[in-house]
């Protein structure tokens, strides 16, 4: 039996106006992304002079509007839309109209100085492309993680991610926050609103292709575009290295994968190939085994994950490990794991019995897909990616991109058990 486990988002806005079909949602479903910011006339994914050409031409009447022309965001094609074509160019815009993850057209001044992130994923992609120190406050889950975020973790609080202080956001007078596209609300909106405070809306997960436009697009908001393609060129060499490997997979040498979270007795998991742990499972070569089913998340019973049998489980671990980095011992996740295969229901599938059951931290595909495709792949196919280390992309990330002093062969627990880990069973 299956229950739809409904997410209400609520879309309304502040400077918005409603694409019934953008650019941007049908490129990503053709694995390619438009650069959503208002200028990109040829709606490719990046701003350069072929769109000033472009604008040109439709200003003349020698190519049909596209929705991306009105560089300034004013209702009609005008020489004042080559002028802020020019200008975005060569970075001296003084403002920039966006595209956001909830289709709403925001208008950004600019230069940004002043940043609340309000969730740990949308943290660690500002110090990916260097903002780090435009944080001025935070969201209780980054005051929690110390270790990953040492600095701004310590910035004052704006309370709970799903539930923030709007008066506290006031006082600490940010250009812009940050938050993720599922937080919507109006209510937000109306309070942030009066006093030119711009909130962006990001879908930092999942699919990678408007992952990359998002990265790109906040680049150019913040004056970060050559970091910005830095950290996308890296996170799609690798990305790009570990699906490749699997597409000549036949199905029968895929396997049959249950991603469960929540409490052992009312497992959750991801279907929708636009959540993240759903699109994973199928980047790292496995079967979802709840991919057949209608919704993105979806509750399901237990004797529905004994029907299916899946011959892999992975379990997010955040109740014994948290986001992975604070912790060193891997005994808790080793007793989740012991709970797991020996649970009255989970015990009689294949993988509890064949062992296949894995501990697995949430927090490394927030932000950077290639991290947990790798480590899940490597488990998923061990002899396939024989020379793949995970531990090796982890470090180049937390070491390059996050700026941390922080050795992830001697700390963490991020996957357990590892097969190629010193702590494997």
């Amino acid at each position: 039996m299956v229950a739809l486990w409904g997410i209400a988002v609520t879309l309304c806005s502040m400077l918005f106006v409603a694409l019934p079909t953008t650019a941007i949602a049908a490129a990503a479903e053709d694995d390619g992304y438009v650069l959503g910011i208002y200028g990109n006339a040829n709606e490719d994914d990046t701003i350069d002079m072929r769109d000033l050409t472009y604008v040109k031409l439709i200003f003349f009447g020698k190519k049909p509007e596209t929705e991306l022309a009105d560089a300034k965001y004013d209702g009609t094609i005008n020489p004042l839309d080559f002028i802020q074509i020019k200008l975005i160019i060569v970075g001296k815009e003084k403002e920039l109209t966006v595209v956001d993850s909830v289709d709403r057209i925001v208008t950004v001044k600019k230069p940004v100085e002043r940043i609340i992130p309000l969730q740990c994923s949308m943290a660690a992609l500002l110090r990916s492309i260097g903002i780090g120190d435009k944080v001025v406050g935070v969201a209780s889950d980054i005051e929690e993680a110390e270790t990953f975020f040492p600095e701004i973790s310590k910035l004052p609080s704006v309370g709970l991610f799903y539930d923030p202080d709007c008066e506290a956001i006031l006082e600490l007078k940010p250009d812009i926050v940050v938050q993720h596209s599922f937080r919507y609300t109006e209510e937000f909106e109306e309070k942030l609103e009066p006093a030119g405070i711009v909130a962006l809306y990001l879908n930092s997960n999942w699919p990678p292709p408007l992952f990359t436009e998002q990265v790109k697009k906040f680049g150019y908001i913040v004056d970060k575009r050559e970091e910005a393609e830095e950290f996308i060129d890296w996170y799609q060499d690798y990305l790009n290295t570990i699906t490749e490997s699997v597409e000549e997979l036949s199905e029968e040498d895929k396997p049959r994968v249950f991603y469960g979270f929540s409490s052992l007795d009312g497992p959750w998991t991801m279907t929708d190939e636009s959540v993240s742990y759903g699109s994973v499972v199928e980047m790292a070569g496995g079967i979802n085994i709840a991919g057949d089913l209608s919704g993105e998340w979806i509750e399901v019973e237990q004797e529905w994950v004994l029907e299916q049998n899946p011959s892999l489980i992975l379990w997010d671990g955040y109740s014994v490990i948290g986001y992975g980095y604070e912790v060193d011992d891997p005994s808790k996740a080793a007793t989740l794991r012991e709970d797991i295969i020996s649970h009255f229901i989970y015990n009689l599938t294949t993988a509890a019995q064949e062992g296949d059951v894995y501990i697995i931290s949430g927090f490394l595909e927030m932000g950077c897909h290639p991290l947990v495709v790798a480590y899940v792949a490597k488990l998923f196919h061990p002899e396939l990616f024989e020379d793949l280390d995970p531990e090796s992309i982890h470090q180049e990330y937390l070491t390059r991109f996050q700026h941390l002093d922080y050795d992830v062969y001697e700390h963490g627990v991020f996957v357990y058990p590892m097969q190629w880990n010193e702590y494997d069973e």
